[in-house]
């Protein structure tokens, strides 16, 4: 009697995978990405980019101010920049409380002084609130915001009051150009076909993974802390993307920039500010 129990309960629980796999399945079948819905103020406006040559046009670079984490001045700029003048790309990181949360973003720098991140993410409409678990259902769609870094890197700092990390990355020029470009292609495409965010296959730092790994094949293998990225510049320190003479730790604390800077935020040298804290630090 017990061992027909058993096959019985062992027989519901496979069913019961199986009727859960079907609707995860058919929720993918019957679900459709759109741009066309409400969305979150700082989500709302889609960065397009035009690449000629040499030259780069991003149009809906979004540059809100803050006056706290909920209330800023909604801007955005169209701004041009030269390929010839790209001369880093920073990988930052944003953790989060939590097993391995965290969010991160990569920012180009031009040897003209000028900054400009592109950050990937779940795109929510109002008052909806990201999770990780939702995040694995078509809920949220994916969204490359394009921002300037006294936006992106001041509200994680001075307004969330988040730890947040910037690493420079080891690349050739030519590399840190094609990343440019293919991220800012990846951009126009969401904007003409839009995907869903996931947090197992498309979220941010897989994505980041991917545009690298495009550019140089293999070069970073699947890893869990893709997935919970807190950890994710143990990754890039292994792998020697960023700076490895040092231990992980030192480099922590030499790259963080969990410092109160509300003083420069008005200032168009933000960017070359919060660099020069770290150069202090190191």
């Amino acid at each position: 009697m017990n061992i027909v129990r058993v096959r019985k309960a062992i027989g519901l629980f496979f069913i019961s995978i199986a009727c859960l796999l079907t609707i995860y399945i058919a929720l993918f079948i019957f679900s459709k990405p759109s741009n066309d819905r409400e969305w979150r103020t700082d989500q709302a406006v889609l960065a397009t980019s035009t690449i000629n040559g040499d030259q780069v046009i991003i149009n809906n670079v979004r540059n809100f101010r803050y006056t706290s984490e909920t209330e800023f001045t909604v801007a955005y700029d169209d701004r041009e920049y030269l390929l010839s003048d790209l001369i880093s790309v920073d990988y930052i990181v944003e953790p989060f409380a939590g097993m391995g949360a965290a969010h991160t973003f990569v920012s180009f720098g031009f040897d003209t002084g000028e900054y400009v991140a592109i950050s990937v993410e779940a795109r929510r409409q109002p008052n909806e609130v990201y999770s990780p678990l939702v995040g694995v259902l078509p809920r949220y769609e994916l969204v490359y915001v394009i921002a300037d870094e006294r936006d992106v890197i001041n509200l994680r700092v001075n307004y969330r009051k988040n730890d947040v990390y910037l690493y420079p990355l080891k690349a050739s020029l030519y590399d840190k150009q094609t990343l440019f470009i293919d991220m800012l292609n990846r951009a126009n495409k969401l904007v003409l076909e839009p995907e869903f965010y996931h947090t197992l296959f498309s979220s941010c730092s897989i994505n980041i993974a991917r545009h690298v790994n495009k550019i140089a094949p293999n070069t970073i293998p699947w890893d869990i802390r893709l997935i919970a990225p807190k950890n994710s510049d143990e990754i890039a320190y292994e792998l020697g993307l960023i700076d490895n003479n040092s231990s992980l730790e030192e480099l922590r604390t030499a790259n963080k920039l969990s410092f109160e800077s509300e003083v420069f935020e008005i200032q168009d040298n933000f960017s070359t500010i919060i660099r020069e804290h770290i150069d202090k630090e190191k």
